[in-house]
């Protein structure tokens, strides 16, 4: 290998061993292994706040499937008045 090419990557190594070593031990990595290891820091509040909002969802589908067939009969019944005159 060419000489100043060693030359370039002792310094990068040299980095990149240093944010190895530095990485686990820093908010960010402790974060990144308690994402992996599945424990995220959710707020308490959170999953009654989803089954809320998951619950508001299902009326609001519920609804809306209400407001489609009511519009499914009134334009039956206006497509009916069309044909009869």
């Amino acid at each position: 290998m060419d000489p100043r090419a060693m030359a370039l990557m002792i310094p990068i190594l040299g980095m990149l061993i240093g944010a190895f070593a530095i990485f686990p031990r820093s908010h960010l990595g402790h974060a990144l292994a308690d994402r992996i290891a599945g424990r995220s820091a959710a707020p308490l509040g959170l999953e009654a706040e989803v089954r809320e909002l998951r619950g508001e969802v299902e009326a609001l589908r519920a609804e809306l499937t209400e407001t489609q067939e009511r519009l499914d009969f009134t334009e039956r019944l206006l497509a009916a008045g069309r044909k009869e005159g």
